[in-house]
């Protein structure tokens, strides 16, 4: 089969988009004996989009540092797009040194006189979850602080985050909305462009900062050492766990991004608004159980299933400067091209089978990566589920004999 790359490069945002909108159908279960304090949470399988849980998913909630997510995608995406090393330092504006940073603000202790990487900068937004690390990011890659909001908001649009709205790239702004649905949905995009996220910086333990290597030459003989551990309660402490964020802001309570693997089945559960009544003690801890129990109600009910596309044949265009052109099945966020990812009930799957439906009516121009078909599988229970099938190639108009021609055998063969 041919690879996906080059459609996927070509194509990426419409087909990251119409991901998380047509593989995010709820199945409609509900969690069954799990006591949820968060007002607001989806739980969603990671390779299919496809919704497992969810209670009161489109309520509007600050995010909290949750925002710092879209915040490290940005800076992930830019230091890419504009061949930036991720560990040259660079020296820190003033309006990122931790003194100037509002008050009861998270911190990784920025301060004059110090230079950073963006991978340290990445691990502060991480891990002490500093609203400094946020600021000095934005200010690395727009002028000011509201033109960085603006390139969050530019993506949030990208992706039709149509709920989420931001105003700074820390959360710790209270005008800052997200919903359950739509944050589930950017963590999801957010591990399929980031790949290496996970392990480079939402589970690690602890980090060192300032070192020696931040500090000018006349205070390096005695940087002010400070270790800083990671926030998130899951890893560590549930099995599977490797990200990703927690946050709390007065206006939003306890909030939780998180993401566990077990077995080749990923889930994604997003939790906000855990009562702050609750307090900076227990608020973290029920944050913690809310989640570890949807994870655990999830793993003991759903699974992933990956089964191998059959052959498919090129598709037949009509009027077209050629007559036929490949089509490619295209399920964003497999480990292969070769196989389709489904969320099933536990236990379901006998006698798998596949039908390729082709459409018989397609005519040129028809641009790459146009609708082509789909493919339908099946097992002993019923359809698992459905894929599309793009076209791999533009084809454009054919000669007029050649129109005229297929004009013809189109209106014969009732097309």
């Amino acid at each position: 089969m041919r690879t996906l790359a080059p459609l996927l490069c070509a194509f990426a945002p419409r087909i990251l988009c119409a991901a998380a909108l047509s593989f995010s159908s709820t199945l409609g279960l509900l969690a069954q004996g799990v006591e949820l304090r968060a007002q607001s949470a989806v739980v969603l399988d990671a390779a299919t989009g496809s919704v497992v849980f969810e209670k009161n998913p489109d309520l509007p909630i600050p995010p909290a540092s949750l925002a710092k997510l879209m915040t490290m995608h940005i800076a992930l995406c830019q230091a890419a797009v504009r061949g930036i090393p991720l560990d040259r330092r660079f020296e820190l504006p003033p309006e990122s040194w931790w003194r100037n940073q509002p008050p009861r603000s998270s911190l990784m202790y920025l301060e004059e006189g110090q230079k950073a990487s963006l991978r340290e900068l990445l691990l502060g937004l991480a891990i002490p979850s500093g609203n400094d690390a946020a600021v000095a990011v934005a200010l690395r890659f727009a002028p000011t602080i509201e033109d960085f909001a603006a390139m969050m908001n530019r993506e949030a649009r990208k992706f039709r985050l149509d709920a989420t709205h931001f105003v700074e790239p820390s959360g710790i702004s209270e005008d800052n909305i997200t919903t359950a649905r739509d944050f589930a949905r950017f963590c999801k995009i957010y591990l399929q462009l980031h790949p290496e996220a996970s392990s480079s910086y939402h589970t690690v333990e602890e980090f060192v900062y300032p070192t020696a290597d931040n500090m000018p030459p006349e205070r390096r003989h005695a940087p002010p050492i400070r270790v800083h551990r990671n926030h998130a309660g899951l890893v560590g402490s549930y099995a599977g766990a490797d990200g990703l964020k927690t946050g709390y802001i007065d206006e939003a309570g306890y909030n939780l991004a998180a993401s566990a693997g077990r077995d080749g089945v990923r889930f994604i559960a997003v939790l906000l608004g855990v009562p702050r009544e609750l307090g900076s003690y227990w608020g973290p801890r029920a944050r913690d159980a809310d989640g570890a129990a949807l994870f655990d109600w999830a793993f003991e009910r759903f699974g992933t299933v990956r089964l191998p596309y059959p052959p498919i044949p090129p598709v037949r265009v009509w009027k077209g400067a050629q007559s036929r052109v490949d089509a490619l099945p295209v399920l964003v966020g497999q480990s292969s091209p070769d196989y389709g990812a489904f969320t099933v009930v536990r236990g379901r799957r006998g006698g798998a089978s596949c039908r390729v439906n082709v459409y018989r009516g397609l005519v040129a121009p028809l641009p790459a990566g146009s609708v082509a078909g789909e493919l339908t599988f099946y097992d002993e229970a019923g359809e698992i589920g459905r894929v599309p099938l793009l076209t791999a190639a533009d084809v454009g108009k054919g000669s007029l004999p050649k129109r005229l021609w297929d004009a013809f055998l189109m209106l014969f063969q009732g097309k």
